[in-house]
C-alpha cells in the first residue's frame, strides 16, 4: 500500500493526497469522491422504502461527499478502508440530523444497502455461486459470507490481503479461510465399519452402528456426504465407490437393486442442505467392475473386515457381479433423468478408465452370460454423454495416472488426488484396512493466480515472467502457512468433529481411527489466464502461435518445478491445478480494467464483451468479461477438437493437482458408439486425464418439457418462460444462476457437433 503523498495546487498550497482505498467488494482503488456521491444517491433511497421519507439530492451528496474528503486530509491517515469511508460519513450524517439515512448507510457486518440487496435476491453475490438455490437461508448464508470475507482479510497480515484485494492472487472460499478446509474424497469402508455418527461427536445426533442391510447402506453413504458439508467448503465424494457398496447387494435382485441406486440418486439431487441451502456438491468414482488392486483385499462392511480373522474370509474379487449390475442400474436411472426427464446434476458419476477393463473377462462372461460386459457399460455411460453430458471421465490409462498401479481419483470441478506405495508408507495396510487405516485424499486450501498481471508486469522479459509467477507462488505458501495456523486452533478448540472423529472400533470398543488424515491434505495453487498471459507476453494467442503455446508449457513446467522446491522447504504439499474460477476469471479481468496500470494491457487481451463492460465497468462488478480458466484455449477458439486435445493435453503431468478438457457439444445427440470410440481414443492416445463432453439443454418451466439446445421459448407450449443448463466450470446448473461472464463464454463456446 502505498503511502500518503503531497500535492500542490495552482495557488502554491501542499495538500495530502488520498490514499488508495481498500473496498469492502473485494479490490483496492484509487480515491475517488464521486463513489460516495453515488453511495449515497443509491443508499438513502432505501429511506423511501423503509420510513416514507425522501432520499438525499445530487446537491445534497455532493456537499456530504466533499466534507467527509476534508476531513480525511485533516486525519492525514496513510491507509483508507470502505468501512472507514463509511464511519466518516455517517458520523457526518448524524451531526446533519439526517438519523434516517444514518440508518440505512451504517453497517451491519455489511451496509444495510447490500444486505437489502441480497435479501431482495440482487446484487454482485447473487450470481457467485451457480450451486445457491435463491431462498431465505440463501440470504442468511451471503451475509454471514460477507462478514467472514472482511474478518479474514482484516486479520491476515495485510502484505497477503492487499494481493488478493489488489487481484495478484485469489483466495478460494474465502468466507471459509478461518473456520474449515476444501475439498475430500472419502474412503467408504470407513462408514461401513464404524457406522454413522453424523455430528462427530455422537451427544447432538443419533449414532448409527454399521450398516447391515443394502438400503441402510446407501442411507449411510448418502448422510455422510450430507454431514461433511458441515466441515468443509469444497465438494465431497467417494472414491471406488461401487465395490466398497458391492457386499450389501449380495445375490439381490437386478429390480431392487435399481431401485436403491435411484434412492441414491434421489436422496443426493433432493438435499437442500449444504452451506446456505444448496445441493451437496458430491461425486462418486464408478469402475464397471472390480479393479485389479481391489480383488484380492478384504470386505469391509457390516462392522467386520471380513479377513478370514474378524469374519470370515471376503474379498471384494466376489462381487463382480454386483459391481457391474450397479454400474448398469445407475447409468439406467442417470438417463431416465428426473421426473421432468431433465439430467441430475449430483452426484458426478466419474467413470473411471483404467487398464483393468480394456480387456474383457472372457472367461467370467462366459459363466455368466446375462450380465453386462464392461464395452456395454461403458457404451452406457457414453449414451449418458450423448443424452445430457452427465459423466466426467476419469482416464487413469496413461502413466502418470498410475494405470491402475494406485489409488487415484478426481474431486470437486477438477481436482486431482492419489495415493501410491512410493508416496504413502502405509499404503498397504489401507489396503487391507488394518488397525482402521484407510485412504483421505483432499486440499486444505486453494489460492490462484492471476498470471495476465504476471506477463503485464514483465514487458515481454521471460525470466521476469516465471520470476512473478515464482513470487505469486511464494505469497501462496506464506496463506497457506496462514491458513494452517488457523486451522491448528479450530482442531484444537473441537470445531471440526466430523473430520476429527474418531468413532468406538465396533469390534475392540476402543476409540478407532480419526475420519480425515489432515496431514495428508494438500495445498492447492491454481492458474487462470494462461492463454491471456502468454497472449500479452507473445502477441499471440497458444492456438494461434507454437512459440506462444511453448512459452506456456515452459512457464507451467517451471512453476510445477517450483512447487516441488516449496514442499521440500517448507515441508508441505503443494499441487498446481487449474482451478474452475467459476467468479475468478471474472474478478482477475475485473481487477485489472478497474486498475488504471493494467488498463491497457487488458483490454487488448480480455475475453467476453468488452464494449457492455466499458458502458458498466463504475456501475457493476459483474460483468461480461473474463480470463480463459486455466490452461485451456479459448473457449471460441476456431479449432478442431484434436487440435484442441494437442494442445491442451501437455499441461495434464505438468498440472498435477488436477485439470480438465472441455468438449462442447451441439444441440444434436451424437452416436453413442462414435463418441465411446472418440473417448477411448481420446484415452488411449493423450495425456488428458480428465475430460467430459457438455450438452446444453433448455428446460420449460410451464409445461416441464425438456429440449436440447438454448431456446428463447418453449418448442412445445411457445412459452418464454425457460431456463437453460449447461456446464459452467466442472458442473451441471441452470443457467441462471451463472454471472455475466459465465453467460459470455457460454455464448462464445465453440460446439463440436463432429468429432469423427
Amino acid at each position: 500500500m502505498a503511502g500518503i503523498t503531497r500535492q500542490t495546487t495552482l495557488d502554491g498550497i501542499a495538500i495530502p493526497s488520498m490514499p488508495p482505498v481498500r473496498t469492502s467488494d473485494g479490490h483496492i482503488l484509487e480515491w475517488d469522491r464521486d463513489r460516495i456521491v453515488r453511495q449515497i444517491l443509491k443508499e438513502t433511497r432505501l429511506v423511501e422504502i423503509f420510513y416514507g421519507f425522501d432520499g438525499a439530492d445530487e446537491e445534497t451528496a455532493q456537499e456530504i461527499a466533499r466534507e467527509v474528503e476534508d476531513r480525511i486530509r485533516k486525519l492525514n491517515l496513510r491507509t483508507l478502508s470502505g468501512p472507514l469511508i463509511r464511519e466518516i460519513m455517517n458520523i457526518i450524517l448524524i451531526e446533519r440530523g439526517r438519523i434516517q439515512w444514518r440508518n440505512v448507510c451504517t453497517r451491519v457486518g455489511t451496509p444495510v444497502f447490500d444486505a437489502h440487496q441480497i435479501d431482495v435476491g440482487r446484487g454482485f453475490e447473487a450470481k457467485d455461486n451457480a450451486n445457491l438455490q435463491e431462498n431465505a437461508e440463501t440470504s442468511h448464508k451471503k451475509k454471514a459470507d460477507k462478514i467472514s470475507k472482511e474478518q479474514y482479510l482484516l486479520q491476515l497480515p495485510p502484505h497477503l490481503a492487499d494481493r488478493h484485494l489488489c487481484g495478484d492472487i485469489h483466495i478460494h472460499d474465502l468466507e471459509y479461510f478461518g473456520t474449515r478446509p476444501f475439498c475430500q474424497d472419502w474412503d467408504l469402508r470407513y462408514f461401513f465399519y464404524y457406522g454413522l455418527m453424523p455430528d462427530g461427536n455422537g451427544t447432538k445426533a443419533s449414532v448409527a452402528g454399521p450398516a447391515n442391510r443394502a438400503e441402510v447402506a446407501v442411507l449411510h453413504a448418502v448422510k455422510a456426504l450430507g454431514s461433511v458439508q458441515t466441515n468443509f467448503a469444497g465438494g465431497q465424494g467417494y472414491y471406488n465407490f461401487l465395490t466398497f457398496l458391492a457386499p450389501y447387494f449380495t445375490g439381490m435382485e437386478y429390480s431392487e437393486i435399481k431401485q436403491l441406486m435411484q434412492m441414491f440418486v434421489y436422496e443426493m439431487t433432493q438435499m437442500m442442505v449444504a452451506r446456505g441451502g444448496q445441493l451437496v456438491f458430491s461425486s462418486v468414482q464408478l469402475s464397471p467392475g472390480v479393479p485389479k488392486l481391489w480383488k484380492d483385499k478384504p470386505c469391509v462392511y457390516k462392522g467386520k473386515v471380513w479377513n478370514g480373522t474378524g469374519a470370515p474370509l471376503q474379498t471384494y474379487g466376489s462381487f463382480e457381479r454386483e459391481v457391474r449390475l450397479l454400474f448398469k442400474a445407475l447409468m439406467e436411472v442417470m438417463l431416465e433423468g428426473d421426473y421432468w426427464g431433465k439430467p441430475f446434476n449430483f452426484p458426478k458419476p466419474e467413470i473411471s478408465i483404467e487398464p483393468d477393463f480394456m480387456r474383457e473377462d472372457e472367461e467370467f462372461n462366459a459363466d455368466n452370460p446375462d450380465l453386462p460386459t464392461y464395452e456395454e457399460l461403458y457404451l452406457m455411460t457414453f449414451e449418458l454423454a450423448s443424452k445430457f453430458g452427465t459423466p466426467y471421465y476419469d482416464n487413469q490409462l496413461p502413466e502418470y495416472r498410475g494405470a491402475g498401479e494406485g489409488i487415484s481419483c478426481y474431486q470437486c470441478c477438477a481436482y486431482q488426488f492419489a495415493a501410491t506405495a512410493d508416496s504413502d508408507s502405509q499404503f498397504e495396510d489401507k489396503l487391507l484396512f488394518k488397525d482402521g487405516k484407510h485412504f483421505s485424499m483432499g486440499s486444505w486450501q486453494v489460492v490462484s493466480l492471476n498470471c495476465p498481471r504476471a506477463a503485464y508486469l514483465a514487458r515481454g522479459d521471460d525470466e521476469l515472467l516465471f520470476e512473478y509467477l515464482r513470487e505469486l507462488m511464494d505469497i501462496s505458501v506464506e496463506i497457506f502457512k496462514v491458513k494452517r495456523e488457523w486451522m491448528n486452533q479450530i482442531i484444537k478448540n473441537h470445531r471440526m468433529p466430523f473430520a476429527t472423529q474418531q468413532p468406538r472400533d465396533p469390534v475392540t470398543g476402543e476409540k478407532g481411527s480419526v475420519a480425515v488424515g489432515l496431514e495428508g491434505l494438500v495445498y492447492t495453487i491454481g492458474v487462470v489466464g494462461v492463454n491471456e498471459m502468454v497472449q500479452f507476453h507473445t502477441g499471440k494467442q497458444m492456438h494461434e502461435s507454437r512459440d506462444a503455446w511453448k512459452l506456456a508449457v515452459r512457464a507451467m513446467t517451471e512453476m510445477e518445478i517450483y512447487s516441488k522446491k516449496l514442499s521440500q522447504m517448507h515441508g508441505m504439499t503443494i499441487a498446481l491445478a487449474r482451478t474452475p474460477a467459476e467468479t475468478t476469471a471474472q474478478r482477475f479481468a475485473v481487477s485489472d480494467l478497474i486498475h488504471e496500470e493494467f488498463r491497457e494491457y487488458a483490454e487488448k487481451v480480455v475475453k467476453g464483451d468488452l464494449d457492455a463492460v466499458k458502458k458498466k465497468l463504475h456501475k457493476t462488478r459483474d460483468l461480461p468479461v473474463y480470463y480463459t480458466n486455466g490452461t485451456h484455449l479459448p473457449p471460441s477458439a476456431d479449432v478442431t477438437i484434436f487440435e484442441r486435445a494437442k494442445h491442451e493435453h501437455v499441461f495434464f503431468p505438468i498440472v498435477d493437482g488436477g485439470n480438465i478438457f472441455h468438449i462442447f457439444l451441439g444441440e444434436a445427440a451424437p452416436d453413442p458408439q462414435g463418441l465411446m470410440d472418440f473417448g477411448l481414443r481420446l484415452s488411449r492416445e493423450t495425456q488428458i486425464g480428465y475430460f467430459t463432453f457438455s450438452k446444453d439443454i433448455t428446460v420449460c418451466l410451464g409445461c416441464s418439457m425438456v429440449s436440447g439446445g438454448l431456446k428463447d421459448r418453449c418448442p412445445s407450449c411457445g412459452s418464454e418462460d425457460v431456463d437453460h443448463i449447461s456446464r459452467i466450470t466442472g458442473y451441471l446448473q441452470a443457467v441462471s444462476g451463472w454471472n455475466s461472464a459465465k453467460r459470455q463464454e457460454l455464448k462464445d463456446r465453440k460446439r463440436y457437433n463432429q468429432l469423427a
